[in-house]
């Protein structure tokens, strides 16, 4: 059995994290499966992506972004075993989802106490942003539908009296029309430093700075498709895409970059493993039996880890600098 690390994933009902993980899975080959690793899913997600994978590359040249895949109800794991190719795999990544049921005033109290557990026991947390929602309409439908306070207000009942490093991806989705050029990347950028001011004030703070690693990564989910227009019925948002052609191909941009990350923020707990003691509950633990090859390719991978263009380390690189 490979090493578990646990990966958090919060956003809400159909932002499209199936849609990045599925994305996330098609890239890799292109990207670090250059470096000798190889990306398996189990049986159970591998169905599932392919699902979401066929309902991608079989897009028309207008629809409504709904999340695709239906929602469940309960909370969901997609789980990825990472290792050199050929051989066993060394390390297995958990993302775990949860129903935004569990954040809601109904929810029942193994509800709340499920996602609290999750967050404490995940050594990262991709928190995904529905792009269209954070910059269309001046940000109209924002806090409706990517409920940053809310988000906010879990992590500081969470990440309290920390010992050990966390990771924390900020990863707008859905973001081909917002980074078109530079101009409008630096704007996608500043919007989420804006809207994210008080989750970053948090982490900023003077007990979670030497501990907390944040950074920005947007993704482009599909790649050849691009925000349309919003039409409002009955108070709720329906976003509409078209295809930037009517025979534009299925593909993702940048979506490897939130495991890139993960892998740069690992190799640096490994080089820093004995420095420092570990608690005996301590989640970093898991990473500490990273093989050679594992190492080899994390160390490779920093290489492309974007710092432009919408993409910045907004603090805690002490925790992702590995040269």
């Amino acid at each position: 059995m490979p090493q578990e690390i646990k990966i958090a994933m919060l956003g809400a009902r159909g932002v499209g994290k199936t849609s990045f993980l599925t994305a996330m899975y098609e890239q890799f080959e292109s990207t670090i499966g250059q470096t000798n690793l190889q990306l398996t899913p189990d049986l159970k997600s591998a169905a599932v992506l392919q699902e979401r994978l066929g309902e991608l590359k079989s897009l028309t040249d207008n629809f409504e972004a709904t999340g695709g895949i239906q929602s469940t109800e309960t909370s969901r794991s997609f789980i990825f075993d990472l290792g050199k190719k050929g051989t066993k795999p060394s390390l297995r990544l958990h993302f775990q989802d949860f129903p935004g049921e569990y954040l809601n005033s109904e929810a029942t109290d193994q509800n709340r106490e499920f996602v609290k557990n999750l967050l404490t026991e995940s050594v990262a947390v991709l928190v995904a942003i529905d792009a269209p929602a954070l910059m269309e309409a001046n940000g109209k439908w924002h806090e409706n539908i990517n409920r940053p306070q809310q988000i906010t207000h879990l992590f500081q009942s969470v990440y309290q009296d920390l010992k050990s490093p966390r990771l924390v991806i900020l990863a707008p989705i859905r973001c081909e029309k917002y980074l078109q050029d530079a101009t409008s990347a630096s704007a996608l950028l500043k919007r989420v430093k804006d809207k994210y001011a008080n989750l970053i004030n948090l982490f900023n703070s003077e007990a979670l700075l030497p501990w907390v690693a944040s950074v920005v990564t947007p993704i482009q989910t599909v790649g050849t498709v691009v925000f349309s227009y919003i039409e409002v019925v009955d108070n709720k948002p329906h976003f509409y895409f078209h295809k930037t052609s009517h025979d534009a191909e299925y593909s993702p941009q940048d979506s490897e970059q939130p495991l890139r990350y993960l892998l740069r923020f690992a190799l640096k707990l490994q080089i820093e493993r004995r420095n420092w003691t570990w608690g005996p509950y301590s989640p970093i633990r898991v990473w500490l039996g990273l093989d050679s090859s594992l190492k080899e390719a994390a160390s490779q991978s920093t290489n492309g880890c974007k710092l432009n263009w919408g993409f910045t380390v907004l603090q805690g690189e002490k925790w992702l600098n590995v040269g």
